[in-house]
C-alpha cells in the first residue's frame, strides 16, 4: 500500500504560494515569489536530499506540473535526476498536453483514482506545490503524511496550505529539526480522530456526554 505525502514550504501565517521565484505564481497580485531563497542553508539542503533519496512518484496539480515541466527536463542536478524519470500523476482537464516524460493524467475522478493508486504496490506519492490539489486531498482524508518546512516570516495574503474544507484529523510529530536560519522542519503522520476534553473541573467526560445524548 502506498502513502500520499505532502511536502510543503509554508510561512508562519500558512501561505504556500510561489516559494521558488518571482514569476512562479503571481496569481492574485502575490508580490513575494521566491520567499524561501534566503533561508536555505546546508541543513535545509540536506532535508531536501533526504526527501528525494527514496523512490517516489510525483503527484501534481496542473499549475505546478506546467512550472516543473518547463524547468526540470532542462536541468542537470540531483533533483532533476530524481524528478525526470519518476512517474508523474497530474490532475488536469487537458491530458493530451502532458508532454513531460512518464506523465499520466489522474482522469476525471481524481479522488477515486488516488484511492486506487494507494492500494497498489509501488513508491509513495509525493505532492510538491499543487495547492488546489492539496485542498481536494485534505477534504477527502487522503494525505497520510505532512512534511512542513516552516519559514520565519509573515506573507499576509496568498494561497494557504490549510483551508476550511479539510476533514478534521489528528496527526503526530515523528521528526523535527531547526535550521540555522530559523526554518522548522517537521514531519507528521496521521494519528486517528481529533480528541477533545476540558480543563474545567467537573466538566462531563466524552463518555458521559455520549450517554446523555443517547438518553435524550
Amino acid at each position: 500500500m502506498r502513502k500520499i505525502i505532502s511536502a510543503t514550504f509554508v510561512s508562519l501565517d500558512g501561505v504556500m504560494q510561489a516559494p521558488g521565484g518571482p514569476q512562479e505564481d503571481p496569481v492574485g497580485g502575490f508580490k513575494f515569489g521566491g520567499w524561501t531563497f534566503h533561508y536555505f542553508d546546508e541543513a535545509g539542503g540536506a532535508a531536501m536530499d533526504e526527501l528525494f533519496s527514496k523512490p517516489f512518484a510525483l503527484l501534481l496539480g496542473r499549475r505546478t506540473y506546467d512550472i516543473f515541466a518547463a524547468y526540470w527536463p532542462y536541468q542537470k542536478d540531483p533533483i532533476a535526476d530524481a524528478f525526470n524519470p519518476a512517474t508523474k500523476y497530474v490532475a488536469t482537464h487537458r491530458p493530451d498536453t502532458l508532454t513531460w516524460q512518464n506523465t499520466q493524467s489522474l482522469g476525471p475522478d481524481i479522488v477515486a483514482e488516488l484511492r486506487r493508486l494507494k492500494q497498489e504496490d509501488g513508491p509513495d506519492l509525493l505532492i510538491q506545490g499543487s495547492g488546489n490539489l492539496i485542498q481536494t486531498l485534505l477534504a477527502n482524508g487522503l494525505i497520510d503524511e505532512i512534511r512542513l518546512m516552516v519559514f520565519p516570516l509573515l506573507l499576509g495574503n496568498g494561497k494557504r496550505l490549510f483551508g476550511d474544507s479539510a476533514i478534521p484529523a489528528a496527526f503526530k510529530l515523528i521528526k523535527s529539526q531547526a535550521t540555522g536560519t530559523g526554518v522548522i522542519m517537521a514531519t507528521y503522520e496521521r494519528a486517528g480522530e481529533v480528541k477533545v476534553g476540558s480543563f474545567v473541573t467537573g466538566e462531563p467526560s466524552e463518555a458521559e456526554l455520549e450517554r446523555r445524548r443517547n438518553w435524550k
